[in-house]
């Protein structure tokens, strides 16, 4: 893409003589004799860059700066003057400027100038790209020796460094954006940014702005012109997470687009083109989804030119072990404690158990166990029922459930099981109790691990340090949760 520079000036000739410096350079070159038509102008049109007058009558360029820079923070604008002082330059860089140059204006200046600035501007776009794709999970979870993740991890590595087109399939929780992101940083499109879309998570009538971006005014709320997905992934990875939930309407927009590589935003009347990569996902059967009318063919097909399929955690065979210590040593190292380890009859019954949130459940799983286990051997009767044989597991699997829901069957007060199975206090809390109605996981987490160490303490008698070798925590970052609890101790 071009990039399309704004020239805010009342003198015929300097504009004149910007538009030929900047035009032989291939830019495509707005005008505007003042600055109340520069901002008229602005409000039809979207510059990646400004050059702005200071001096002009009526309003002059500070004040126009002032109302450029409200509207589009992100619009780099190069002030120039013919009778600047230090002054009025650091008065302009203060207002946002990004360069001031002075009259009479040389080619070098304003190519370098240009350069520069627009450097800047693309700069600011791939860090906005780049925060909303930070990853939301770890390259941990691509880790496996089985049969299945060697295959996937062949094929990752043999499409990556092609420009080819990848459908990833598979059930929730299996990894498809980690492949993802595994696919672009094999690539050769590596130092750009990957862009993910989730299509499931925006509203049908807010999609196409997101993806193709709107001028301003284009509908309510919109107050200022944003780029859209595409426009941000130029030269990178556009991830399509979810495209199977896309609606038929906008599946028929996508399809063009792709096809063409080019697209307008929405409100706008300015052609735009871009190369970009294109990354799809979803958890459906598209060919059924097909069939029943809800998925375009001519999609599927432009989207599947390398079909990759994850598989799901229950035909990883021997992985899960090894994942579960994966999760647990980084699972401790971020919450400051030391990893809960897994005696052998536990991991007999995790590895039978069928994972049907496969991955995400099992670290799911696993922090869970954490917080409730940290520095502990977890015994195949510590485990939660749901992870245990409900049926026609023979004695052991029986006896485990009913020492897994909380030893009750043994002790008939409640109390669970801690290392080596003697009994923690009675008092530690229930649970189910300290739910409240739609309270996420981090509130659920901090309320039993408040309650938790209040009861510990109690049992240490107040003492700090026999609570951090009793629940093995280390001393100072055991103090510190003690005390955002607000949670009283002795020492």
């Amino acid at each position: 893409m071009h990039a399309r520079i704004l020239i805010i000036d009342d003198e015929d000739g300097i504009r004149f003589s910007l538009r030929g410096i900047l035009e032989d350079e291939g830019f495509e070159v707005l005008e505007a004799p003042s600055g109340e038509d520069g901002l008229a102008l602005l409000a039809r049109e979207t510059p990646d860059l400004v050059f702005l007058d200071i001096w002009m009558p009526g309003m002059d360029g500070l004040a126009v700066l002032d109302q450029l820079h409200a509207q589009r923070p992100d619009l780099p604008v190069i002030m120039i003057s013919g009778h600047g002082t230090i002054e009025t330059a650091v008065n302009a860089i203060r207002k946002g400027a990004h360069d001031f140059i002075e009259k009479p204006l040389s080619l070098e200046k304003v190519l370098i100038a240009a350069q520069r600035a627009l450097e800047y501007g693309d700069l600011r776009r791939e860090n906005e790209a780049l925060r909303d794709s930070l990853p939301t999970a770890h390259a941990d979870e691509m880790n496996g020796r089985s049969p299945v993740m060697e295959t996937l991890r062949g094929q990752i590595a043999r499409v990556a460094p092609t420009d080819a087109w990848v459908l990833i399939t598979g059930e929730n929780g299996t990894g498809k954006e980690l492949a993802a992101r595994a696919i672009h940083a094999g690539s050769r499109r590596a130092d750009r940014p990957l862009v993910a879309v989730n299509c499931a998570a925006i509203p049908e009538e807010l999609i196409e702005s997101e993806l193709f971006g709107h001028e301003k005014g284009a509908f309510t709320g919109a107050d200022s012109a944003k780029a859209g997905k595409f426009e941000m992934a130029h030269k990178g990875t556009l991830f399509l997470d979810e495209i199977g939930d896309m609606s038929l309407k906008t599946q028929a927009k996508i399809l063009r687009i792709l096809q063409e590589q080019q697209f307008e935003r929405v409100g706008g009347h300015r052609t735009m083109r871009v190369d970009v990569r294109v990354i799809a996902a979803t958890n459906k059967n598209l060919e059924d989804e097909i069939a029943a009318g809800t998925f375009r063919e001519d999609l599927y097909y432009r989207l599947r030119v390398f079909p990759l399929v994850l598989p799901p955690l229950r035909e990883r065979e021997g992985d899960v072990p090894l994942l579960i210590e994966l999760f647990a040593q980084r699972l401790a190292r971020d919450y400051g404690v030391r990893p809960a380890t897994f005696a052998p009859d536990a991991q007999e019954a995790l590895a039978r158990y069928p994972w049907p949130g496969n991955v995400r459940e099992l670290r799911n799983f696993v922090e869970r166990m954490l917080i409730l286990h940290a520095g502990l051997e977890v015994t195949r009767s510590m485990l939660p029922p749901e992870f245990l044989p409900r049926s026609g597991a023979g004695m052991n699997g029986s006896a485990g459930a009913a020492t897994a829901a909380g030893g009750r069957a043994a002790s008939g007060t409640g109390a669970t099981t801690g290392q080596g199975g003697d009994p923690l206090p009675d008092h530690l809390p229930d649970m189910a109790a300290l739910l409240a109605p739609g309270m996420d996981l981090k509130a659920a987490r901090a309320a039993f691990e408040a309650q938790y160490l209040a009861a510990r303490l109690a049992e240490c008698g107040g003492n700090v340090t026999r609570l951090a070798e009793a629940v093995g925590i280390e001393r100072s970052h055991l103090y510190r949760k003690l005390k955002g609890y607000n949670i009283q101790t002795t020492d």
